[in-house]
């Protein structure tokens, strides 16, 4: 049964991702039309149209497209806790929109009366409202929302898995499997850093490396100090005949 929930049609994280932030836009453009219209009378007209967008009918359903959209693009970079608290508000901003327009649809009166004090400063309407198709789009919409954001989460348990070759490239091998150690490409026991190519295993320890025990200090046997040549020069000595 929990192998069957992971299987949904949003079991990928980008098809939720695109869905989600669709559907918001969707809300978001339903709520800019006209929504309903009548009409007032005032001192310097009998009539005047009065047109209430869904925006100013229910501000509430163009908050709840935004939050729609902003989830869905939590939902891309969200955590194992984050995506089922992302996936919740936007099912309820869905469910909130779907009653605002439904609140509209049932008794639009109130919605009309106000558009049309802010539009023509009176409240006393003079013919019925009328009401477009945008409200019963956004009610549907809504409900919408909400169910993609169930098969959402019935597939966000298949978004945590990670395919090999996000696997780390230097992770440590097995024991066994002939990996050299650093202890087998290191340097040999005894020898030095400056250890020349010839030093073997059985190599003393002045053997190959420069200034070691029972050589001459600081070069090869043959090497001169030269502050004993500055020495010979300053009385008069070619230091050079002694060579």
């Amino acid at each position: 049964m929990s192998g069957d929930l992971g299987r949904g049609p949003l079991r990928a994280r980008s098809r939720a991702v695109w869905a989600v932030v669709a559907l918001g836009g969707l809300l978001l453009a339903t709520a800019g039309p006209t929504w309903l219209s009548t009409t007032v009378s005032t001192a310097l007209a009998d009539v005047v149209p009065v047109e209430v967008t869904g925006t100013s009918a229910t501000p509430a359903v163009g908050a709840a497209g935004l939050v729609v959209v902003a989830g869905g693009l939590a939902l891309a970079i969200a955590g194992r806790v984050a995506r089922w608290v992302a996936l919740v508000v936007v099912a309820l901003a869905g469910l909130l929109s779907s009653v605002s327009a439904v609140g509209i649809l049932a008794d639009p009166v109130p919605a009309a009366t106000t558009g049309a004090s802010a539009v023509a400063g009176v409240t006393d309407l003079t013919s019925p409202v009328s009401l477009t198709a945008w409200p019963w789009l956004t009610a549907a919409l809504g409900v919408l929302v909400a169910v993609v954001a169930v098969l959402a989460a019935l597939g966000a348990p298949a978004w945590g898995t990670t395919s090999g070759r996000h696997e780390r490239a230097g992770a440590a091998s097995p024991a066994g499997d002939g990996a050299p150690t650093a202890a087998a490409v290191g340097p040999a026991a005894g020898a030095g850093p400056d250890a020349g190519p010839d030093a073997g295993p059985d190599a003393g320890p002045g053997d190959g490396v420069p200034g070691a025990a029972g050589g001459e200090p600081g070069h090869a046997h043959d090497a001169h100090d030269p502050h004993d040549a500055w020495d010979a020069l300053s009385q008069g000595t070619d230091p050079s005949a002694d060579r």
